[in-house]
């Protein structure tokens, strides 16, 4: 690790936010200590020294930092949503039941985990990043500070626009991720491949759904890791032709475009082919799953 900086500032107000020229924002900083520091980058704000409050949950929902760790998010809102078959799978917080398994999807370590942020993992816009794929399945909302010190909401399905993309501007910041309470209470899926077991996750799926007298009405299926950006589509329970005719769509142009602009991702974890072959597989076993009642 090699960081070429001449300037470390810890932000304690949000005055302090405010980046002057050359700087960048820290969170956890597992990736950037992993990487060559980014051109023009001369100095860090570390916004570890804010002292959010990692996570908090009321009447309103769920609120997550930016800079709550994974670590936090799996000891925290995570135990909410119990596992299958425990009596917090059928709770007010049964969504969170995916939390641990979307953290376990970027195959870190411990060490990492307890450092590397939500909101950091969020902003990086990385294909194989889950947090987007849990938080676009909980229906949730980034709140984004502005540098003129006003904020504003994004989905955040709509938050990471390609691999290594995201919609902020420059200085603006994550400041939390907001899940509702409606979302809380439904039940979700999680299903994900690699080409090896601990391998970089190369398809993702995470689904929600809503239910009503032991009948599920719609479910809403987010597809990350084998595209640029998170894709998310929505069908009734069965519905698997329909939901295959959405997949076929993925990068296609006209009428039936779905993610026009994303295509199937390539890299060295897995071919276009594999991951949309994958991805369908996953979407399916998604649907069966959450098409069948409570």
């Amino acid at each position: 690790m090699d960081l070429d900086i001449n300037t470390v500032r810890i932000a304690r107000t949000r005055d302090d936010c405010v980046l002057r020229p050359g700087e960048a924002f820290l969170g956890g900083g597992t990736f950037l200590y992993s990487e060559p520091v980014p051109a023009g980058v001369t100095g860090l704000v570390d916004l570890t020294g804010m002292g959010w409050e990692p996570w908090s949950v009321d009447g309103s929902g769920l609120r997550v930092a930016g800079t709550c760790t994974l670590e936090e998010l799996v000891s925290g809102p995570g135990s909410l949503g119990g596992s299958p078959g425990a009596p917090g799978a059928q709770g007010p917080y049964r969504a969170l039941g995916i939390v641990r398994e979307c953290v376990s999807a970027l195959t870190l370590s411990p060490k990492v985990a307890r450092t590397a942020t939500v909101g950091g993992n969020l902003a990086l816009g990385l294909p194989a990043g889950s947090m987007a794929g849990l938080f676009a399945a909980l229906d949730a909302v980034a709140v984004v500070w502005t540098p003129v010190g006003g904020s504003r909401e994004v989905p955040v399905s709509a938050l990471v626009t390609g691999a290594g993309l995201v919609g902020l501007a420059p200085s603006e910041l994550l400041r939390e991720v907001r899940v509702p309470a409606a979302a809380l209470g439904q039940r979700t899926a999680f299903r994900r491949a690699a080409l090896t077991p601990n391998g970089r996750t190369a398809a993702m799926v995470t689904g929600r759904t809503s239910a009503g007298g032991g009948v599920s009405s719609r479910v809403l299926l987010v597809l990350t890791a084998s595209v640029p950006a998170p894709v998310v589509v929505e069908v009734a329970p069965g519905e698997h032709g329909e939901l295959d005719r959405l997949i076929d769509g993925i990068g296609a142009v006209g009428a039936d475009a779905v993610g026009a602009d994303a295509g199937w991702f390539e890299d060295t974890h897995g071919t276009p082919a594999w991951r949309a072959a994958m991805t369908r597989r996953l979407a399916h076993e998604v649907l069966d799953e959450l098409g069948g009642g409570v």
